[in-house]
């Protein structure tokens, strides 16, 4: 019966640990610190807060006699704090550069059931439609400042390794894609000419894929391009090349159809009026959102994965490093027991024990959080990369290890050392002292 009830009991412990762990991690950066600085009250004005930290002192004086087991404790959590926000900082680049990409005063217009540009298509007519709906901005002519645009896939050599290749997004534009677009400027060259062959290329393709060059001629769909500018745009547009729409849509033989149309808003007031206009209208049947939320969605589904595969790979490493710290504070416990009896002997009580091998625990696992989002910060952090993205070609991006990123990375560090010296802090406060002072 008693088994059954330690085990039922122990089976608790780790639920309530799990779960605090959780809220634990969960927590803002205010609430923390604000926990922080109350600890630090109690340490400083309480007598059990004095009794911990001179336990702590005499502890910590004693590491250079068990350096090899404390670096256990700080290269294992400086792993799992490594790989969790180097993880985590990819999809948060990622989704960054997509969510930079559009404006609430720019609306995109897609053919109805469709996710991405690449399985849409809308014919002259309803371009025509669109481009005439109410809320739509015109230019000083009068006419409607709108882009019907054409997406292509196409395929070229990456710059790296010119053996293989990979899809780059080629957009077909018309000519209110500049107006629509103003954060896109040349750096190098000039814009594409009406009518011709000729290609923008943006600056994360022209470092990712060979033959991009200004002045350099590349083959696509069997005719020859000729690149004439890179551009800049500071979004998901750096991965693209751009041509004139009249000419991609003859070249790749779409004949009349567009996938998509890309509008100028009065304000972005005008979103709503301009979208329940083309949802009433039965000539269509259509898909209208604001260009920020569709670039926003399109990253939703890589960023959620990526922040699974960090938690789980997370969670998995968190778990060595816990039994890692659990092995390494047992044995600190063991050999210090005799120290720790006499203490008590003193008058310390079982309190201030716990709270100082936790609190010993704890600063080894902020040092090895420190220790790894520091590694990946200085490694990863504005560090280009790319990967495919809703339209099968790819996207360019830069990690970003932000300080969400890093306060949730020591979170799980101090959280990891708080359950690694739980249970032998626990098990120094209730050794008898009489048990203690006759171990060796």
């Amino acid at each position: 019966m008693n088994k059954t009830s330690n085990f039922l009991l122990d089976l608790v412990l780790v639920a309530g640990l799990g779960v605090a762990f959780v809220v634990w991690t969960k927590l803002g950066l205010t609430f923390v610190l604000a926990m922080a600085v109350l600890f630090a009250c109690w340490l400083g004005f309480s007598r059990g807060g004095r009794q911990s930290l001179s336990i702590v002192r005499i502890g910590l004086s004693t590491l250079g006699g068990r350096l090899g087991a404390a670096s256990v404790i700080v290269i294992g959590i400086a792993g799992v704090v490594g790989v969790l926000v180097a993880l985590l900082a990819m999809g948060e680049g990622f989704q960054a550069t997509l969510q930079k990409t559009g404006s609430a005063d720019t609306a995109i217009v897609l053919r109805g059931g469709s996710s991405a540009e690449l399985n849409s298509v809308l014919d002259r007519d309803s371009v025509n439609v669109i481009e005439q709906a109410p809320g739509v901005q015109r230019d000083a002519n009068g006419k409607p400042i709108a882009s019907a645009e054409e997406v292509v896939v196409a395929n070229l050599p990456k710059k790296d390794d010119p053996a293989v290749s990979a899809n780059v997004q080629l957009r077909g534009v018309g000519k209110g894609a500049w107006e629509l677009r103003p954060n896109v400027r040349i750096i190098e060259g000039r814009r594409f000419k009406p009518g011709l062959r000729e290609l923008i290329v943006g600056q994360g393709a022209a470092r990712q894929f060979a033959g991009l060059g200004v002045g350099h001629t590349i083959r696509l769909a069997g005719e020859d391009w000729s690149i004439v500018g890179h551009f800049a745009a500071n979004d998901s547009h750096d991965s693209e090349l751009m041509g004139d729409l009249e000419t991609v849509a003859s070249t790749y033989r779409r004949g009349s159809s567009v996938q998509s149309v890309t509008v100028k808003l009065t304000a972005p007031a005008a979103f709503d009026t301009f979208k329940a206009a083309l949802l009433s209208d039965p000539r269509l049947k259509v898909e209208v959102s604001t260009t920020r939320d569709y670039y926003s969605k399109q990253s939703e589904q890589l960023t959620k994965i990526l922040r699974i595969v960090g938690f789980t790979v997370g969670i998995i490493m968190a778990i060595g490093a816990i039994f890692g710290a659990l092995n390494t504070m047992f044995a600190a416990v063991t050999a210090r027991a005799r120290e720790i009896a006499t203490l008590r002997a003193l008058g310390f009580r079982g309190g201030p024990v716990v709270v100082s091998i936790l609190l010993e625990t704890m600063l080894l696992a902020l040092l090895g959080g420190v220790l790894g989002a520091a590694i990946v910060w200085l490694a990863f952090n504005g560090y280009t990369a790319s990967t495919l993205g809703s339209n099968f070609s790819q996207v360019v991006f830069q990690f970003k290890v932000s300080a969400d990123l890093i306060t949730t990375g020591l979170q799980w560090a101090l959280a990891i050392g708080f359950v690694g010296g739980l249970f032998p802090a626990v098990r120094a406060a209730r050794l008898p002292v009489t048990t203690a002072l006759r171990e060796l």
